[in-house]
């Protein structure tokens, strides 16, 4: 095996690109090695502000593969005195064989002209010449760039490219740059370049010569073994932020962490925001002592060792102590204002243009809230309410304003500063939750309530606006308040209609002129709803066939469906599901097939006395028998019970089947038929819709 290092050095990216950069690398080289026969070992790839790095163990040369080509039937090849033809001699050239090395293959399809062609043996080097440019011209970047006079473009400019293949130069060029040996190191600890004899000496080089940490993963335990080293020696431990951790460890190549201390009278401020500050100005982390209490220090990563490191560390602390005093000032301006003053300035704060002020929603929230709150009996109406007319009030604070990311968050803290009640502040807490498919939903019923209503109110405007997400464009994140409804509803098993809530919410907005005919707009939201929430439940796991037929039967009450799924997913993996299925999917197509030939909606009722067969008459008592047990269970939510009724009715519907004439010529036994396999489809269907299944 051969060992071959890629390094492409390109002026500071950005850390958000690292990740993807990586993995983009890894998938490109992985597919291509194996599209070329080229087996190996390891591949890894990793990436610093400066550098992206492939590191690979490949075959000195790719695999030989013999593969067989089809070509013209043989028909087409030979005329009627068996001599070729222009297209046997045509494939033949095509392919680079003489008309001897062709021969006749069968197929399924017939006999076609045929020729063996081997391939592979070409030399490692070879490959990666002509694969290395495709590939890195092929990444993805949010946005690319070109410089000085060329018309190559990437996400920074290029500045040098190392490709080796053991000592072996892999040579190529890409925009204006040319490959080679030379690697460059760390601004200060090393710049070069620096000549690498070969890619088993490239660790080293890096290392020691250049003064880079090259691989993510050390770089960043490296960050945390020093911070908590630190954080030990002052009794605290550090906050560490995961999201954080992955940004700052791609913003250095040699990570040095710094402990810097601020005034502790700073600490009257509430703690998300100091957080705040220290992490989304500074990128820095916070500390905490043993009892959970906040530090007056923070942790922030340089990415050298400073001749003066308490110079550095002032430096920092100077600038931490502007963005503290800020927030130190907009806490005790807020504290100063009344709710009343924030709700009569939410009149001036434009929700939508011609859905209203933020004031109206918060009006419109307030009612929404408690209608949801009498519908799930999980939070007291009066504290449902209140939370919906708070919950956009901090949005007018000094402190929003200035930390936008925690709007939501210091409507909590405010609300009880001033003191609301518990339930209402930890609501405005949890509103904007989720905040995408792996967020947590609201811990407590009044954050799913208001959450819920929030999220309602939003759909219901944009979509009586015409403002239907379509492709990828979603500018009022509709897709992700479809799944947070769906996701709070399920996870906190709330008993609630989802067309009721969304018609609710769109009388609450009262006298608006929509674009879209209200009846249309809720149609098309249903729609929406319940695609996002099969895509949520087959994320789970599910079977997509087995999704349908849940949601066919009833996509509006969530929980339900939910649980019908997990049901019907468990009742699956039987050996009774397949006949089941396929008996109650006959009653079901029957009773449809009726109903659309004829244009009516038959029945679901049926007369005893025109039950002419016993096999009718047997059907008809053990549905009877059966109707309040399915009832009993229904209202329970016992759903698999429920699909254990099925499976106890299915003889008796089989025996209906094979001895009983359903099509009979008299109307009325063909109706009162008729109306007995409505009866039954209307209960059973209320579990799945069996056609959906393909059994």
């Amino acid at each position: 095996m051969s060992l071959f290092i890629l390094e492409v050095g390109t002026e500071e990216m950005p850390a958000r690109f690292l990740a993807d950069l990586e993995k983009e690398l890894a998938e490109r080289f992985s597919a291509m090695l194996q599209k070329e026969g080229i087996s190996g070992g390891f591949l890894k790839t990793m990436a610093t502000p400066r550098r992206m790095v492939v590191k690979a163990e490949v075959a000195a040369v790719s695999e030989k593969r013999e593969e067989l080509v089809l070509g013209p039937p043989k028909r087409v090849a030979y005329d009627v005195g068996g001599r070729p033809t222009k297209a046997a001699e045509g494939f033949a050239r095509t392919n680079g064989v003489e008309l001897d090395a062709v021969f006749i293959e069968t197929t399924e399809k017939g006999e076609y002209l045929a020729v063996k062609k081997q391939s592979g043996g070409t030399p490692a080097l070879e490959i990666l010449q002509r694969s290395c440019p495709e590939i890195i011209g092929a990444l993805s970047f949010p946005k690319r760039m070109h410089w000085g006079s060329g018309t190559f473009t990437f996400g920074r400019p290029l500045r040098w490219i190392l490709a080796l293949l053991d000592s072996d130069i892999v040579p190529f060029t890409l925009g204006d740059t040319d490959s080679g040996n030379m690697t460059y190191g760390h601004r200060v600890y090393g710049p070069g370049p620096f000549t690498v004899a070969s890619a088993s000496a490239y660790d080293a080089v890096a290392a020691d010569s250049c003064g880079v940490v090259v691989d993510p993963a050390i770089r960043r335990e490296s960050i945390i073994q020093g911070g908590n080293a630190l954080a030990e020696e002052v009794g605290g431990k550090v906050l560490w932020k995961e999201s954080l951790l992955d940004e700052v460890q791609g913003l250095c190549e040699h990570p040095v962490p710094l402990l810097g201390s601020f005034d502790p009278d700073f600490l009257e401020i509430p703690r998300e925001v100091l957080l705040t500050s220290m992490e989304g100005h500074q990128k820095s982390f916070g500390l905490e002592d043993p009892t959970g209490r906040l530090l007056p220090q923070f942790l922030t990563i340089l990415n050298m060792t400073p001749p003066d490191v308490a110079l550095v560390r002032r430096g920092w602390e100077r600038v931490l102590r502007a963005r503290l005093e800020d927030a130190r000032f907009f806490w005790k301006t807020d504290l100063a204002c009344s709710v009343d003053d924030w709700l009569a300035a939410l009149d001036s704060v434009i929700f939508l243009a011609p859905l209203g002020s933020m004031g109206d929603k918060t009006r419109r929230l307030e009612k929404l809230c408690a209608w949801i709150a009498s519908k799930t009996g999980r939070i007291p109406i009066d504290e449902a309410a209140r939370a919906g007319r708070l919950s956009k009030a901090d949005l007018v604070s000094g402190m929003v304003g200035e930390f936008d990311t925690l709007q939501g968050v210091m409507g909590g803290i405010y609300a009880r500063k001033r003191g609301e009640k518990e339930s209402v502040a930890a609501a405005l807490s949890e509103q904007y939750l989720p905040t995408g498919p792996s967020s947590p939903v609201p811990a407590t019923s009044g954050g799913a309530v208001l959450s819920i209503a929030d999220k309602a109110d939003t759909l219901v405007g944009c979509f009586g606006l015409g403002m239907i997400p379509t492709g990828a464009v979603d500018p009022y994140a509709l897709r992700r308040c479809a799944l947070g409804i769906a996701r709070i509803i399920e996870e906190h098993g709330l008993c609630l209609d989802v067309a009721e809530l969304f018609h609710e919410a769109l009388r609450l907005y009262g006298e608006i002129t929509w674009k879209l005919p209200p009846e249309e707009a809720m149609a098309r939201l249903m729609e929406f709803f319940a695609t996002r929430l099969k895509n949520q439940l087959i994320s789970q796991g599910y079977p997509t066939l087995l999704v349908e037929a849940v949601l066919q039967a009833d996509s509006r009450d969530v929980r339900s469906a939910c649980a019908r799924l997990s049901a019907l997913g468990a009742f699956s993996e039987g050996e009774s599901f397949i006949p089941a299925v396929q008996t109650f999917k006959r009653v079901a197509n029957i009773v449809r097939k009726q109903e659309e030939e004829e244009e009516i909606i038959l029945a679901d009722a049926y007369c005893r006395e025109l039950l002419a067969e016993d096999a009718e008459k047997t059907l008809a008592t053990t549905f009877e028998t059966m109707a309040p047990r399915f009832d009993a269970l229904w209202s329970e939510g016992r759903y698999d019970a429920l699909l254990g009724l099925l499976q106890e009715i299915r003889p008796v519907v089989d025996a209906f089947f094979n001895e009983v004439m359903v099509m009979a010529d008299d109307p009325a036994l063909k109706a009162n038929r008729l109306g007995l396999l409505k009866s039954l489809a209307s209960r059973f269907g209320r579990l799945a819709d069996f056609t959906a299944l393909q059994v």
